[in-house]
């Protein structure tokens, strides 16, 4: 296994259409996902989508724990309703994904990327989705997600059609560098 390098936000393969794995078997997709998944881990990211370690291709890997979901929906945007709070998401590897909305309702939270360092702002994401692909052994994966479950599979999957998180955001005024985020809280918590 290795710590892949990250691209980032410029870089020409963040900004097309990843191509479909023709065999979620193949000893190369394997070897991919374990170096993605140290990546991820490195980084301490909740998911990493194979076009940020240089691959475009339409695989994405995600965990979400049940602290990672709580503290997620406690950082709800202005006045959003929060999000819902989660059981924990064990590590998936989703191969060719498709999201479906299951919903109209949006909320808008606080993301931030691994492509996109240093950087954090709020994105409108569908509150419920349902997704599927296929696992490492070929089987499909039916899952239906709500929350910050939801918002991460959104975020990854975005990358498998070229699109970074700030180009979902509806006011470019609410980007921040994470350094600044403390007064942000700060400033909430005056009021």
């Amino acid at each position: 296994m290795a710590i892949l390098k990250i691209a980032r936000m410029g870089h020409p393969v963040l900004r097309q259409v990843a191509s479909p794995i023709e065999d979620p078997g193949a000893p190369e997709v394997r070897r991919l996902v374990a170096d993605m998944l140290e990546t991820m881990q490195d980084a301490q990211g909740a998911g990493l989508a194979a076009p940020q370690v240089y691959v475009p291709k339409r695989l994405v890997i995600f965990s979400v724990s049940g602290e990672r979901a709580e503290r997620a929906a406690d950082e709800a945007a202005d006045g959003a309703e929060s999000e819902e709070v989660e059981d924990e998401v064990p590590l998936t590897v989703l191969i060719n994904p498709v999201i479906e909305p299951l919903t109209e309702d949006m909320s808008v939270a606080l993301e931030a990327c691994l492509s996109v360092p240093d950087l954090a702002g709020q994105v409108p994401r569908y509150t419920a989705v349902r997704y599927r692909g296929l696992g490492l052994d070929g089987q499909e994966i039916v899952r239906e997600a709500a929350g910050f479950h939801a918002r991460v599979v959104q975020h990854e999957c975005d990358h498998l059609d070229g699109v970074l998180y700030p180009q979902r955001m509806r006011d470019l005024a609410t980007l921040m560098f994470t350094s600044e985020l403390h007064v942000q809280v700060r400033d909430e918590a005056a009021e």
